[in-house]
């Protein structure tokens, strides 16, 4: 397995910034789990120092007891580990007393969501030590860090918060785009870190979890597919962490999992009526585990044109392949199940995962092509015609793409397919369309076009500088 920290030098710049600062600080961190925001704040704790604590599902006096005795470890106060008290205002109050005057303090509540469950005054307790004592103080870094997206998004960050405005910066860490996954298993080709990518996405976790030194399908056979591997059930674990009534979600992810996004078509599959489906499906997009699509035009989508998708890629792999084959799994044994059951499908499961790829490089090569106007990228579907890839530009153009992750025997074939797509794509602004042809690799024996379609290989995509992130 990959050993070692790898990327989020930006993240860590920026806590670096506020922690060298004269002022107080307020960054919320959050993310799904799995995400590395645990890693984060440990590696830059460990050259910062400070008080690190992390909620649990349980009541709130056993976490605060467990945040004294932490307290009294960081601060140099054992005295603090006996301390009996009232809420978490009297004891974060003895924190901010013993807090040191000559350097600033780093105060990380991590998995704040399990804290604030247990303690529903908590974000109101810290709202009012922030205004009334630590922006004045001066010398604590505060962060809270929760993997409950939604929660974060309202509890902390939204307007109904108390936090609300508080924050003086946020990170919402996010997986690994194609080109820092490839940092993990950098001895793999172009073709076999995009597999590992369409299995493991960008979570590290999983990214090391598959090891540099093995083939892609031995990596599939011992990671996921042996009972004893490490993500063998790891997607169940990630639905029991945070949820209640698995085995529905299990129903909706298998649905999502086997193509069938239509909201309709998942209620009809799992069992259930559309308005109780919308709960569970709410719960997984707040997750980060569901997302929407929609056919990206100039206009605004309606309800009916939605599409849900699992959107962590290895929670799609396993509800696609391994949970509704668990039988023949247990029966069979992982090898052959890996040749029977998933090799089969997998040209067509990784060329689907090719165009969301190629829709994740496109702000990239825009930017290296100069590309200085606001655009939207996306896809577009009707019922006559599927585009892979669209990006929407407002300097009056507009990229329309099509992609192959199979042998590509013609490009002069590939061009017409997409040329008869154009027609067919909504243009209302009548705005100036680009072609763009996006291919695993090109045959020896087919020659580049000297003309027509921009042309993109994924050796190309990989040698791309990622986008330079903004504020």
């Amino acid at each position: 397995m990959s050993a070692g920290f790898i990327g989020r030098e930006r993240e860590l710049q920026l806590l670096g910034d506020a922690h060298r600062s004269e002022e107080a600080a307020f960054i919320p961190i959050y993310g799904r789990r799995r995400v590395g925001k645990s890693e984060l704040i440990v590696r830059f704790m460990k050259a910062a120092g400070g008080l690190y604590f992390l909620g649990k599902q349980a009541p709130a006096g056993l976490q605060l007891a467990e945040f004294l005795r932490e307290a009294a470890l960081a601060l140099h106060e054992p005295l603090l580990a006996d301390v009996a008290v009232s809420g978490w205002k009297q004891a974060l109050e003895m924190v901010l007393d013993r807090a040191p005057r000559d350097r600033k303090l780093v105060l990380a509540l991590d998995e704040f969501q399990w804290s604030a469950y247990a303690s529903p005054e908590l974000p109101s307790v810290i709202q009012e030590l922030w205004d009334r004592r630590i922006r004045q103080q001066r010398n604590v870094l505060l962060v809270l860090c929760g993997s409950y997206v939604g929660f974060m998004e309202r509890e902390v960050l939204g307007r109904q918060s108390p936090l609300f405005g508080r924050r003086t910066a946020q990170i919402h860490l996010k997986p690994f785009g194609f080109r820092e996954a490839a940092l993990f298993h950098p001895h793999y080709s172009s073709t076999h870190r995009a597999e590992a990518y369409f299995i493991c996405g960008g979570v590290p976790l999983y990214l090391r979890s598959f090891t540099p030194t093995n083939s892609v399908e031995t990596n599939v056979v011992e990671q996921i597919l042996d009972p004893y591997g490490p993500l063998n059930r790891e997607p169940d674990f990630l639905l029991r962490e945070e949820l209640r009534e698995v085995e529905t979600y299990h129903a909706v992810l298998e649905a999502l999992a086997s193509g069938r996004s239509l909201h309709a078509d998942v209620a009809r599959h799992v069992g259930i009526d559309g308005r109780r489906l919308n709960y569970y499906l709410s719960q997984l997009i707040e997750l980060g585990y569901v997302g929407k699509r929609y056919p990206l035009t100039e206009s605004r989508p309606t309800a009916r044109q939605v599409r849900y998708e699992v959107t962590d890629p290895l929670l799609r792999f396993w509800f696609r392949f391994v949970f509704p084959n668990l039988g023949y799994l247990q029966q069979m044994g992982p090898r052959k199940t890996y040749r029977n059951i998933i090799l089969p499908e997998l040209p067509a499961y990784f060329g689907t995962s090719f165009e969301r790829l190629c829709r994740e490089a496109l702000p990239a090569l825009y930017e290296r092509e100069g590309v200085e106007a606001a655009f939207e990228i996306g896809e577009y579907w009707s019922k006559d015609v599927q585009i892979d890839v669209v990006g929407l530009r407002e300097d009056g153009w507009t990229d329309l793409g099509e992609c192959k992750w199979g042998p590509v025997k013609s490009l002069p074939r590939l061009q017409a397919e997409l040329e008869a797509k154009v027609p067919k794509f909504p243009n209302a602004r009548n705005a100036t369309v680009g072609r763009r042809l996006f291919v695993r690799a090109l045959g020896r024996s087919v020659a580049p076009a000297g003309s027509g379609p921009r042309l993109h290989t994924l050796d190309d995509l990989y040698s791309v500088d990622p986008v330079s992130p903004t504020a």
